[in-house]
């Protein structure tokens, strides 16, 4: 008999059976369990070479213990210690754990294979499980934290870890099942480009930040410097100061980029560092700080307050010339492109992605470093959002409309000039007073 359709033969030409999916829950246990162990590692790696490195510290158990606690606060898992809560999370391993988790989704969702089937209910189950999975990791490494004068909540973390695991698995299905490409061309046009414009208008703005916060560090050099000698804690402890400024790198981001749109960000209770006020108590010894401005900003400084509006400048022109019938170095004549209403739509919609992209950054950047006047630190996210919005929304508007409007009175690429000159003639005759009848 002739195979069916869609089984293999073996070599003795009886029917190979398919293969055998691995259980969901082996499949969650493998790829959780190698992120985590994955992200877990550098924080172990950074304390332990610090401890190397200034030949004392705690026990091998308690120095595992703290990178446990490490790991925990770079997921939002606020510590209780002696000083206060702390939930200044380190962004940059948060980031990193983010990523691992949603690799983790793919390889669940490829090994289950939830692209077959009904790809919707793969993708739930596979978001599902990641979370849960992580939650679990979350409470066991909450209650392995056993060092004096520290403790972490076991309820708080695993609900952290599990919204944590469930956004980032559900993101890496989405991905892998094929179903974002199959979402994306449904929307409508105009919201997919306002989606996007906005998204970069915000990276822009966020960069904008990371090159003020490197410039006021750099010029506050000395300062730094002699901040690093202050501590006397030799080789190690100059070694550990800087990793520990570039694990926050992306915090002191966006609190620049919060500067730049207005509010400011705070460090502290009763303080401010906005561009019309500057109030600062007494901060922490920290060199990322050292770039601080001590007043409001001065008349060359304020320039930089139009960077914003730049951005959005920016993200507004390009939107113009992706979908305003000219292709950047085309050679051939402008196609039809979007309509007037549906270009400004997208503008418009622009402004409120790029303030709840910065909230959001925010939000993330905001947290305390123990009690009293370290409960309060960073931006407040709605006003930041709110004005982000507007001052987009404005640069995007008044890019895309006047990009157009100078691309419909130029010349096409490749359009002879005595043809264009000939056609703005005709406009201004027929556009121009009638003569008078004598």
């Amino acid at each position: 008999m002739t195979p069916g359709v869609g089984r293999e033969t073996g070599l003795g030409g009886g029917r190979r059976p398919p293969p055998r999916r691995p259980p969901i829950a082996l499949a969650v246990a493998v790829t959780t369990g190698w992120a985590a162990l994955v992200s877990f590692a550098p924080v172990l790696g950074l304390l332990l070479a610090g401890f190397a490195i200034g030949g004392n510290g705690p026990s091998g158990g308690e120095s595992f213990q703290l990178s446990l606690a490490g790991w925990l606060l770079a997921h939002g898992v606020a510590l209780e210690t002696r000083l206060g809560p702390i939930g200044l999370a380190p962004l940059t391993l948060t980031g990193f754990a983010f990523w691992r988790l949603i690799r983790a989704g793919v390889h669940t969702a490829r090994a289950i294979r939830a692209r077959r089937g009904r790809p919707w209910v793969g993708t739930l189950v596979v978001g599902g499980s990641v979370g849960l999975a992580y939650a679990v990791l979350g409470a066991i490494t909450a209650l392995a934290v056993q060092v004096p004068g520290l403790s972490v909540s076991v309820l708080r973390a695993a609900v952290t870890f599990a919204v944590f695991g469930l956004v980032a698995g559900l993101i890496g299905a989405f991905t892998e099942t094929g179903l974002l490409a199959q979402i994306v061309p449904q929307v409508p046009a105009p919201v997919r480009d306002g989606l996007r414009t906005g998204l970069i208008a915000a990276l822009l703005i966020l960069a904008a930040g990371a090159a003020s916060a490197g410039m006021a560090v750099a010029l506050s050099g000395g300062e730094v410097a002699q901040m690093l000698v202050d501590y006397d804690t030799g080789l190690s402890g100059q070694i550990g100061l800087t990793v520990l400024c570039l694990l926050y790198s992306p915090t002191i981001t966006i609190w620049a980029a919060s500067y730049l749109v207005g509010p400011g960000f705070m460090v502290g209770a009763d303080t401010i560092v906005s561009v019309a006020r500057v109030s600062l108590g007494t901060l922490p010894a920290a060199p990322a700080l050292a770039g601080l401005p001590s007043g409001a900003a001065s008349a060359w400084a304020s320039v930089l307050l139009g960077l914003p509006l730049a951005a959005g400048m920016t993200a507004g022109w390009r939107l113009e010339r992706l979908r305003g019938g000219r292709r950047p170095g085309s050679t051939e004549r402008p196609v039809p492109g979007v309509s007037w209403p549906a270009l400004l739509t997208s503008a418009a919609l622009a402004g409120p992605v790029a303030g709840a992209v910065l909230a959001l950054a925010c939000l993330a950047a905001s947290g305390p470093l123990g009690g009293g006047r370290l409960a309060t630190i960073g931006p407040a996210a709605m006003p930041v959002g709110l004005v982000a919005a507007g001052v987009v929304t404005a640069g995007a508007l008044a890019a895309a409309a006047g990009t157009r409007l100078v691309a419909g009175a130029r010349p096409a690429s490749g359009e002879p000039m005595a043809e264009f000159v000939s056609r703005l003639r005709k406009w201004r005759t027929s556009s121009g007073p009638r003569s008078r009848k004598r």
